[in-house]
């Protein structure tokens, strides 16, 4: 007897690979699948639930769904089985293709959870298999260290050969990029999240990092690759102060490229005012941040 699926996306910014293979896994049993309804809850033989962020609100979440992601816990795996399967983009009417070529990463930041649920820096699988939505030649790579999957090579002369345009998600690692890798990343044709523009984007989480971003900005700037295209993540609220994060905004500006702030706690007035405030890109070019901050006594 053919079941109805509940599958509940709790906070994805994206499409979930994890549900869309669910999805895809029991539309090949002949179950129904839609998007969770919590009002017709009792009408669902099973509901998959997912949420990626412990900050995120889960107060539709009940205890008779199978649940997952790292908002929930470390150690919650997809089955094999149903890993197999490629991805159901319809079930987020997606054009394009979503995928891992690596996981795990070879640093242990402490503000990331990735090597502790990941473990070291491995590759899982080619960009050809990833790349399964061939009506679109544009493909979102998730990878949490791109260059630090043991066949990055391998990945990049693939997606030049399959004429893909890619965007690194999650950034890359700017303070370790060598002259080849720089070379490998000028050749393929990076793109935003959207689709839109050349964008490739870093990350500067540390201000004690500044001399060995700085290489790596000028590596990345000799092979070619614009300022004007590049954006940095900016972590704050973690372990820097106003005049460490502001350093480093106005620092990232000064060089022609896009700063863009993530707080490590959005509860906190100073850390979303100012994330507000620089990732506003005309506000952050025209307004002054003590013009814009609201009021300063809040922020003591």
């Amino acid at each position: 007897m053919n079941k109805k699926i509940g599958i509940y996306d709790v906070d994805s910014k994206i499409p979930n690979l994890a549900l869309m293979r669910i999805s895809a896994f029991h539309k090949a049993k002949g179950d129904e699948v839609e998007h969770y309804i919590p009002l017709l809850h009792e009408t669902y033989d099973q509901v998959y639930a997912s949420k990626i962020f412990d900050f995120s609100d889960g107060s539709y979440l009940r205890d008779d769904m199978i649940l997952g992601g790292t908002g929930i816990d470390l150690k919650t795996e997809l089955d094999p089985e149903i890993n197999a399967f490629d991805p159901d983009y319809s079930l987020y009417d997606y054009p394009h293709s979503i995928g891992f070529a690596m996981r795990g990463c070879r640093f242990k930041c402490g503000f990331c959870v990735v090597p502790r649920k990941e473990g070291k820096a491995h590759s899982v699988s080619s960009i050809e298999k990833i790349w399964t939505q061939r009506s679109s030649n544009f493909l979102m790579l998730l990878d949490n260290d791109f260059f630090g999957n043991p066949n990055w090579k391998e990945c990049i002369e693939e997606i030049n050969r399959l004429k893909l345009r890619v965007n690194f998600s999650q950034g890359l690692n700017i303070r370790i990029i060598s002259e080849k890798q720089a070379e490998a990343l000028a050749s393929v044709d990076f793109r935003d999240k959207s689709n839109n523009m050349p964008r490739v984007t870093f990350a500067w989480d540390n201000i004690d990092d500044e001399k060995t971003i700085m290489r790596g900005f000028k590596r990345i700037t000799d092979v070619g690759i614009k300022p004007w295209q590049m954006q940095f993540y900016v972590l704050i609220g973690y372990n820097s102060n106003h005049d460490e994060n502001m350093h480093r905004v106005t620092k990232i500006r000064s060089l022609g490229a896009d700063p863009y702030v993530m707080p490590f706690d959005k509860k906190d007035l100073y850390q979303s005012r100012f994330a507000r405030w620089v990732n506003h890109r005309a506000t952050f070019k025209s307004v002054k941040w003590e013009d814009f901050r609201w009021d300063r006594r809040k922020f003591a």
